[in-house]
C-alpha cells in the first residue's frame, strides 16, 4: 500500500472512530469521554491534512519546484500539532467547568465498551501507519500514527479512571481525568510542532547517519585527498547530501567524474534515497592524505575509526 493509500485508510477509519466516540460521550455525558471524542476530531482533521500533504508531496519535481514537493508533509504535521493545542484548550475549559459540579454518569458501561472497541481499532491502525511511515520515510504518516498511539494510551487511561469512578462513586475523577488528558495531548502537540519546524528549517541528518556516511566515503580510499563541507538535510521522504571532494590536480575530468560516481554510490549505501551533490576541488599538496575536514562544515561528531583528526 502506498503512503497516499495509507493516508486515505487512516481518514476513513478515523471517521468511524469519531462517530463511535461521540456516541459514547452522548450516552454518558462524561468529560473524559468528551475529551476522547475531541481528540478523534483532531485525528480525522489530521488524517485529512496528511492525505492532502501526501498527494502533494508525491508530485514529481517541476520547473518551479526543482527539489520536489516533499516538505508539504511537514506542514501537515504542524497543522495536526496546532489542532491538538485547540482540542486541549476545549477539554481544559469543560473539565474546569465540571470540576466544581461533579455528578454521576449514566450508561457508563455502554460508553466504556464503545471506547474500548475504538481503542483497539486505533491501536492497530496507529501501528500500521508507523510501519508504513518507516518504510516510506513519511513525516505525515509518522505524525498520524504517533497521534493515534497517543490516543490509545489516553483512552486506556480514561477507561481505567472511569471504572474507578464507577466502583468508588468518586465522580470528581471524571473532570480530573479531563485535565490530565488536556495536558498530555498538549505535550504531544508540542512534539509534532517541533518535528515539523525542524524539517522546515532544514535540520541535518542525525550524527549516527552522518558518521556512517563518512565511513562509507573514507572506505573508497585514494585518489581523493580530503572531504570538506559535508552537509545534509531532510525534506520529508527526500534527503540531500553535499560535500567538496579534494583530489590531486593531475586527475583528468573523466577520472574525477568516475570518482564522484563512486562517492555518490558510497553515500547511497547508507541513505538509499539521497540526492548527492559533489563539488570537486584540486589539492594544493601533491601527497594524498585521507581526511574529513569539518572546519567549514556543520556536522557534529568525531572522525570515523582509523581516521586522523
Amino acid at each position: 500500500m502506498t503512503a497516499a493509500a495509507a493516508g486515505a485508510l487512516s481518514l476513513g477509519v478515523g471517521l468511524l472512530i469519531l462517530a463511535a466516540k461521540f456516541l459514547a460521550y452522548r450516552l454518558t455525558g462524561s468529560v473524559a469521554l468528551y475529551s476522547d471524542a475531541l481528540e478523534s476530531v483532531v485525528n480525522v482533521a489530521g488524517a485529512a491534512a496528511a492525505f492532502l500533504a501526501l498527494r502533494i508531496s508525491s508530485a514529481p519535481p517541476d520547473r518551479n519546484h526543482p527539489y520536489g514537493h516533499t516538505k508539504a508533509e511537514y506542514l501537515s504535521a504542524g497543522f495536526e500539532g496546532g489542532l491538538i493545542a485547540v482540542a486541549a484548550a476545549l477539554i481544559l475549559w469543560e473539565a474546569l467547568r465540571r470540576l466544581f459540579a461533579p455528578s454521576p454518569l449514566p450508561r457508563l458501561t455502554e460508553g466504556i465498551a464503545i471506547s474500548l472497541a475504538s481503542t483497539v481499532v486505533n491501536g492497530a491502525l496507529g501501528a500500521y501507519l508507523l510501519d508504513r511511515a518507516r518504510k516510506e520515510s513519511s513525516p505525515a504518516l509518522s505524525a498520524d500514527g504517533l497521534h493515534l498511539l497517543t490516543d490509545v494510551v489516553s483512552s486506556l487511561g480514561i477507561v481505567f479512571g472511569l471504572l474507578l469512578a464507577k466502583w468508588t462513586g468518586l465522580w470528581l475523577l471524571d473532570p480530573l481525568l479531563g485535565l490530565v488528558l488536556a495536558g498530555y495531548i498538549l505535550w504531544t502537540g508540542y512534539g509534532l510542532m517541533r518535528g515539523s519546524v525542524s524539517g522546515l528549517i532544514d535540520e541535518s541528518l542525525s550524527p549516527e547517519i552522518i558518521a556512517s556516511i563518512e565511513a562509507s566515503l573514507v572506505a573508497e580510499g585514494p585518489p581523493f585527498a580530503e572531504i570538506q563541507r559535508l552537509r545534509s538535510r531532510g525534506a520529508g521522504r527526500a534527503v540531500f547530501v553535499e560535500f567538496a571532494l579534494v583530489v590531486p590536480g593531475s586527475l583528468s575530468v573523466r577520472e574525477a567524474h568516475e570518482l564522484c560516481d563512486r562517492m555518490e554510490e558510497a553515500v547511497r549505501r547508507t541513505v538509499p534515497q539521497a540526492s548527492v551533490t559533489v563539488h570537486v576541488e584540486p589539492a594544493e599538496k601533491k601527497e594524498s592524505v585521507l581526511s574529513i575536514d569539518r572546519r567549514s562544515g556543520e556536522q557534529p561528531g568525531g572522525f570515523p575509526p582509523g581516521m586522523p583528526p
